[in-house]
């Protein structure tokens, strides 16, 4: 189905069923259709705070995946993790109701935007995104905003501009390559923070991932859009070689257009001064550790220049901007020990967490892993383990399948082996009373994964 098919059919009074309704981009694609008038309800593996929330707006919402729960819907928009075997998918097929693919119905709301800002990468989505909207909220652009985790700044992971203020031309979408889901978008500015050999399960290997990227990039349109990319990663300066289209760099090793100097780091956080070519724009300082929120940071100020906001307004933003869910967030503490939890999943992300953690500590740094699918867990084994071999004290709890089986035969007790010292818990309860035993003043201690091992230091701030 074509994003044209779809368009006609988001109509007040049009009823509509969501696939994985509570996910990070399904639940707010939700209040975007119900402010349009559609009558919604949808479907999720589990209760959530998001369920929660579209249940007191009015939403039906059915846990569990089954073919009843279609109803009388006129069109189905699912998320990307629910395949052909899904129930409620098979259904669809049977009865030829419209399917449209959750990315699809983004694009459809930013089609003939002005400004459409789509920040994508293996890395760092989520908190330059929302860098990006923190910027054009405070400097009044009215920008609807979809992002993949909860921004202090709004209470949520979206925000919806009014479309009878005659600014709402704007939009501020983090864009997930999984599945090439960013390629239904519509961007007239493209940010590639970096390219990474990631969701190996769809795309198999790193020159398809290439390939992926560098068709979102061509996406902008040749007058008028705008690339912005790392002139730091390599893989993206071969993505996007020769490519036609206005091209913005950024970088802190390499030669870009904008760039960081001077970076000195301050505690939790960092202070650096930021140069569009030779004229330094302004100096700023940023709440966040490690470079590579400095690298986020100076994406953020790339694209707010390129749509014309002022640098003073850039740097008093960066200054404010306190950070997303799940990004190096404090949770509180255990025997003196300060705990964090991370979305950190991959074995880039780790290193770049534990670079930034193991400049501002002072004590031991104790990590709690889960790793996240399997597919990935076995194609990044050695990495994970290089990573995982830094931390003072390690413990693994089992991998979240996610949308996977364990096809691959590998788990976390495997990691474990070739760690020294780790401990492999599978039951959160057991494994938060490991860590506060172990947790002394003046240590860090992590939570890291993309599934629910946040849980485990919510616990531990409680104990």
């Amino acid at each position: 189905m074509s994003i044209s098919e779809l368009e006609a059919l988001v109509k007040p009074g049009r009823r509509c069923h969501l696939i994985g309704i509570g996910g990070v981009s399904m639940s707010p694609l939700a209040e975007v259709l119900l402010a349009k008038g559609v009558i919604v309800t949808g479907s999720d593996i589990s209760e959530s705070i998001a369920v929660a929330h579209l249940r007191e707006l009015g939403v039906t919402v059915h846990i569990g995946h089954s073919a009843e729960n279609i109803g009388d819907a006129e069109f189905v928009i699912r998320t990307a993790a629910a395949g052909e075997d899904n129930p409620e998918v098979s259904e669809c097929r049977r009865r030829e109701i419209p399917l449209f693919e959750r990315a699809q119905g983004w694009g459809l709301l930013m089609r003939g935007a002005e400004n459409a800002v789509c920040i994508a990468g293996a890395h760092g989505k989520t908190t330059t995104t929302s860098m990006v909207a923190a910027i054009l909220i405070d400097a009044q652009a009215d920008p609807t905003v979809m992002i993949g985790g909860t921004l202090p700044k709004l209470g949520s992971g979206y925000r919806v501009g009014d479309e009878n203020s005659g600014k709402s031309g704007t939009y501020v979408l983090e864009s997930c390559e999984y599945k090439d889901s960013f390629l239904y978008f519509y961007p007239t500015v493209a940010v590639i923070l970096n390219v990474d050999a990631d969701h190996l399960d769809y795309f198999g290997n790193l020159e398809n991932v290439k390939a992926s990227f560098r068709r979102f990039a061509e996406l902008t349109p040749e007058n008028g859009g705008v690339v912005v990319s790392n002139a730091d990663d390599m893989n993206t300066v071969y993505t996007l070689a020769e490519i036609n289209r206005r091209h913005i760099t950024f970088g802190i090793e390499n030669p870009a257009d904008f760039t960081a100097k001077n970076i000195r780091y301050t505690g939790m956080g960092s202070e650096f001064d930021v140069f569009h070519g030779a004229a330094r724009l302004f100096s700023a300082s940023l709440r966040e550790p490690g470079l590579h929120n400095v690298q986020n940071a100076l994406a953020a100020a790339a694209v707010a220049v390129t749509l014309g906001v002022a640098p003073e307004q850039i740097r008093l933003s960066l200054a404010q901007f306190m950070g997303a869910e799940r990004r190096f967030e404090y949770k509180g503490e255990v025997n003196g020990a300060k705990i964090y939890d991370d979305y950190a999943h991959h074995p880039t992300e780790l290193k770049m967490l534990l670079d930034a953690v193991e400049k501002i500590s002072a004590g031991r740094i104790i990590v709690a892993f889960q790793p996240h699918t399997y597919t990935r867990t076995h194609a990044h084994f050695g990495a994970f383990v290089e990573q995982l071999r830094r931390p003072d004290k390690v413990f693994l709890a089992d991998i979240y399948a996610a949308r996977e089986l364990n096809e691959v035969g590998v788990s976390s007790k495997d990691l474990a082996r070739e760690i020294p010292g780790a401990v492999f818990e599978p039951n959160f309860d057991r494994l938060a009373e490991l860590i506060a035993a172990e947790a002394k003043p003046g240590d860090i201690v992590l939570t890291v994964g993309a599934g629910e091992l946040y849980k485990v230091g919510e616990a531990l701030s409680g104990m």
